[in-house]
């Protein structure tokens, strides 16, 4: 066989389709989020306005985090010297886990090198190692869970997307003594929405089940501490698991659960994904504590992202620029086609020094193409009137739908 020529035939097929990724190089500057040097235009570096950051509250330049990274590499150097089981875990592994359980009222908490390992490893633990676990999974689940729960062998039932009818009815079928664990997200990143976490728990606790939240896309964003949605609507105290992310909102990087002891302890021993992994660097841990307590005590950045989205929200109205309804912070603007996507994001950078990623298949369905764009209290109205009008030049020169007011 030519490998060379079956991948490159492959990656071919991707870019007829409009769903071959291009990374933009962007350097981030300390104190201008959400501005960016981008050394990808055609013209040479260039200043850009990032739309599409997942560092939700710009804490990733918040200058006490900074200040906490650097003190800790002075203190303890670059690494954590390797895996938390030999010779990796440090003092600020530790407090940082005591600040996680302590944000989601939970006995213990434990940290992993990325949101997307913690899932994949905490999931494939619990599903496998539990006998004749069964795992009910919603059908928007991120690829981490999904994986985690392939990786685990245990049986899997998808149920409708955020449908609690589904979710009972399939408990209902199964028997009452099978464990059981009902995993599901607050906020999905693509579309904006947010899960019944109480009726989901309901259903799991009428069933036996446990309950596994990931709240990656609403840790730091929501509840009076930034414990996310389950905090917000006082429900921590009755879901098994907690599964969140530094590298998102808290602006640094990892993962984490947050749970029982026990569950944690079982977790730690058992997951090879924790147990074969370097451990995150004490400096990022040290940044992560700063950033967590901060945002504990300061509800400024949350209300400032609110005010910002709302205001992008109308200005896309005013324009009739179709984008998806939801009752969280991310904004789909929809295109609907992925070669017209992805030339929307690249005159957006070349002509308007607007950085925003094209989402398209496998990441959203097909035929859902869209701009996700996610509003930081950092974004200026300018910044705000700067996107809206390109949008609109685009809509026109693209013969794109607009929504009816």
């Amino acid at each position: 066989m030519n490998y060379e020529a079956f991948m490159s035939s492959k990656l071919e097929e991707l870019r007829d389709e409009g769903n071959y990724r291009v990374f933009a190089d962007l350097e981030r500057r300390r104190g201008s989020f959400p501005k960016a040097t981008c050394h990808s235009l055609e013209g040479g570096p260039g200043d850009v306005t990032v739309w599409c950051s997942n560092d939700y509250l710009g804490m990733g330049q918040n200058p006490a985090v900074l200040a906490a990274m650097k003190d800790a590499i002075d203190r303890c150097g670059a690494g954590a010297g390797g895996t938390r089981n030999i010779s990796g875990t440090n003092h600020f592994h530790v407090e940082l886990e005591t600040e996680l359980a302590d944000l989601h009222g939970k006995d213990s908490a434990l940290i992993f090198t990325s949101g997307y390992v913690s899932n994949w490893a905490s999931l494939g633990t619990l599903a496998s190692r539990i006998p004749n676990c069964v795992v009910l999974s919603d059908a928007g689940n991120h690829a981490s869970m999904i994986e985690g729960i392939r990786h685990s062998r245990a049986e899997k039932q998808v149920f409708k997307h955020n449908d609690t009818e589904d979710l009972n009815r399939r408990l209902s079928a199964l028997d009452p003594g099978q464990p059981k664990i009902v995993a599901f997200e607050s906020v999905y990143s693509m579309d904006g929405d947010i899960a019944p976490i109480k009726e989901f728990c309901d259903v799991a606790e009428a069933h036996g089940a446990m309950t596994y939240l990931d709240e990656v896309h609403a840790v730091g964003l929501y509840g009076p501490r930034g414990g996310g949605v389950a905090e917000r609507e006082g429900l921590m105290d009755r879901l098994t698991v907690i599964e969140g992310t530094l590298g998102k909102a808290f602006g640094v990087l990892g993962g984490y659960i947050a749970a029982s002891t026990t569950l944690c302890d079982f977790v730690r021993s058992f997951a090879s994904g924790f147990i074969f992994t370097t451990a995150l660097p004490p400096a990022v841990a040290a940044g992560a504590i700063t950033s967590i307590r901060h945002l504990k005590t300061s509800d400024a950045e949350r209300l400032a992202q609110h005010e910002r989205v709302r205001r992008l929200r109308e200005r896309l109205d005013h324009f009739g620029i179709p984008h998806m309804r939801n009752e969280s912070h991310i904004v789909p603007v929809m295109v609907g086609d992925p070669v017209k996507c992805k030339w929307i994001t690249d005159w957006l950078l070349e002509n308007a020094g607007i950085y925003v990623q094209p989402i398209n298949y496998p990441t959203v369905p097909r035929g859902t193409e869209r701009l996700r764009l996610t509003p930081s209290p950092l974004h200026t109205d300018g910044d705000i009137e700067q996107l809206v009008d390109a949008l609109n030049q685009l809509w026109s020169q693209c013969a794109l739908s607009r929504a009816v007011a």
